[in-house]
């Protein structure tokens, strides 16, 4: 089982007064944060920290409940808002002798890289974001028998209790579905780092639930709010996408650019995990913002 990235030193560093993450770490220079998805651990970016990381400082944690980091038990909607979980990044960049950084996030990261952003625009130099909308268009635009490809959003929004019991009881066949589906290279995802990821989620079903709860509740409360006092991220943002809007009938370009005015917004022909399927264009995606 596959439980590390090769070469990346492995630290614990306290962000919180009840939560530590766990974070791997290497190579010099300006400084990257990597922010893995669901229903992932940051060993998503294993090719492309590998290769960043002959270029900049790269930090790769797991995220507040997910894979070795604490998973506190949400005591309230706060607990895995977006915005304490970027508050932790902001946190675990200082910690480690970082007060500005650039910072990627794949999925839930995204969603915690943009919150990041929007909070913390004097941390974070340049924002990029993988195979996501922000929250409160992500919501907008579900409607219909569309809405069924997340199924999952819906599923876990629901008062604690059944969504976690209903995970719970066969949560291999839940997250393997993802893991399988969400795909287009059955390959990229070796059996040895899909079981790890499935051993991860299986041990972290309360807190996953809890974050994407929060996703249907106080994170847009806090996108609303940002949008009525026209808040938007000022530094350059890459969007990186499987090319939504032609399926489900919307400009994903344009939600972006209403958040980020200096925006590059790709699409790919890789599936959803495109950290690990086309690790080669997510670093020239990578590079190309770094560069601006």
């Amino acid at each position: 089982m596959v439980t590390a990235i090769p070469g990346f030193d492995y630290r614990r560093v306290q962000v919180d007064e009840e939560v530590t993450l766990t974070v791997a770490v290497a190579g010099s220079g300006s400084p990257v944060v990597l922010l893995h998805g669901f229903p992932q651990t940051h060993l998503m970016w294993r090719h492309v920290a590998t290769t960043l990381a002959a270029e900049h400082t790269v930090i790769c944690p797991d995220l507040r409940g997910y894979g070795a980091s604490d998973k506190p038990a949400a005591r309230d909607a706060g607990t895995y808002a977006k915005r304490t979980m970027a508050a932790d990044i902001v946190t675990l960049a200082r910690e480690l002798g970082h007060r500005r950084f650039a910072l990627a996030g794949h999925d839930r990261g995204a969603l915690v890289a943009v919150r990041a952003g929007l909070d913390h625009p004097e941390a974070v130099s340049h924002l990029a974001a993988l195979d996501v909308l922000p929250t409160l268009d992500m919501w907008e635009i579900l409607h219909g028998v569309d809405a069924r490809v997340a199924f999952h959003l819906y599923l876990m929004a629901q008062p604690p209790g059944l969504p976690e019991q209903m995970i719970g009881a066969s949560p291999d066949a839940f997250f393997g579905y993802f893991l399988d589906g969400w795909g287009r290279d059955p390959h990229a995802i070796p059996a040895e780092v899909r079981a790890e990821y499935l051993r991860a989620s299986r041990e972290a079903v309360p807190s996953i639930v809890a974050d994407y709860r929060a996703s249907a509740g106080v994170d847009v409360e806090h996108d609303r709010a940002d949008r009525a006092a026209g808040r938007r991220l000022e530094m350059p943002v890459s969007v990186v996408q499987q090319d939504w809007g032609a399926a489900l009938g919307y400009d994903a370009a344009a939600l972006w650019r209403a958040w980020a005015p200096d925006l590059e917004h790709r699409t790919t022909t890789a599936g959803h995990f495109m950290a690990e399927e086309a690790p080669d264009e997510i670093v020239t995606a990578l590079r190309s913002l770094l560069a601006r």
